[in-house]
């Protein structure tokens, strides 16, 4: 029989000595490794917090562009601007072309220009209106926390509804003015405009009117509400006259011959070269009056609203 040979069998190897794996790891050691290509950081990893966490939402720095675009949506969205600035041209070009028609071409007019005023008188009271619910319509209906979420920066934020409210309400009220004007002149009998007059009578009116608005939303800024807002521009607007219809003494003859030169009717009127009283600020003066009471105002609510809560 055929016997299957026997297979000795394979001694096992003995472990290494430990001085061995010490000589091995130290040869990797010694061998040169390939360099590896730099990972680039995060795009985030900028805004990350002290943490390193960085989060998957998009985030980019914000700027005072971002908060123009905001205001300029918020204003043009809500139906307030629409109704206001609306009524606004028509009081403006109705009142105007009306009073055109009355007057009619067979008697010489001078200034021509000057029957726009009752019209942009008139439509002043709806900027103002505008100018206060831009700012504290958002507070009376809580809205304002919403903006300062997305807009932590309050100087941003004011600003950003001062600039986008004063562009939008010059260029509307400058064009409603403008076109007065073109009817009157092509309308009425009377000697040309000057270049000065044409300008006071569209760029100037469109200015202060816009002036006007820029300090109403100042005063809804410092109040935070619509009708008390409203009600101060109103006395604002029309008191002084009122007052000075009422101070008759002669020891009061002062006080009332300041209260109306520097009301906002006989300033407005000014521009249209038909002042209440000879005496007084001429040609451009009112414009830079209201300018820098406006700018005290808006300083003064820039200082409020860095320290209140909301």
């Amino acid at each position: 029989m055929l016997q299957t040979p026997v297979q000795a069998p394979v001694p096992a190897q003995a472990p290494a000595p430990p001085q061995a794996h010490a000589h091995a790891q130290a040869h990797a050691q010694a061998q040169p490794q390939a360099p590896q290509p730099p990972v680039p950081p995060h795009p985030q990893q900028a805004y990350a917090g002290a943490g390193g966490y960085v989060s998957p939402i998009p985030v980019r720095p914000t700027h005072l562009g971002h908060a123009l675009l905001s205001e300029w949506t918020k204003i043009r969205s809500v139906r307030s601007t629409i109704w206001t600035l609306g009524v606004m041209v028509l009081l403006c070009v109705g009142i105007g072309l009306l009073a055109a028609l009355a007057a009619g071409s067979d008697r010489e007019l001078d200034p021509v220009l000057g029957l726009g005023f009752v019209g942009v008188l008139l439509g002043s009271l709806c900027v103002i209106t505008l100018g206060v619910l831009s700012i504290s319509s958002e507070y009376g209906t809580g809205m304002v926390r919403t903006t300062l979420t997305a807009c932590p920066s309050r100087v941003r934020m004011l600003t950003a509804k001062a600039i986008v409210f004063f562009a939008l309400a010059l260029v509307i009220t400058t064009v409603a003015t403008g076109l007065v004007a073109l009817l009157d002149s092509a309308m009425l009998n009377g000697p040309a405009p000057t270049a000065d007059q044409w300008l006071r009578a569209t760029v100037g009116a469109g200015l202060y009117v816009a002036l006007l608005g820029l300090l109403a939303l100042s005063v809804g800024t410092l109040l935070r509400h619509s009708a008390g807002a409203i009600s101060t521009m109103m006395g604002v607007v029309l008191l002084p006259m009122l007052l000075a219809l009422f101070l008759q003494g002669e020891s009061l003859k002062d006080v009332q011959q300041a209260l109306i030169e520097y009301s906002v009717p006989s300033a407005l009127a000014t521009l249209y070269d038909i002042p209440f009283l000879s005496t007084g600020p001429t040609g451009w003066t009112p414009v830079w009056i209201l300018a820098g009471v406006t700018a005290v105002t808006l300083g003064g609510a820039y200082a409020a609203i860095l320290q209140r809560d909301v």
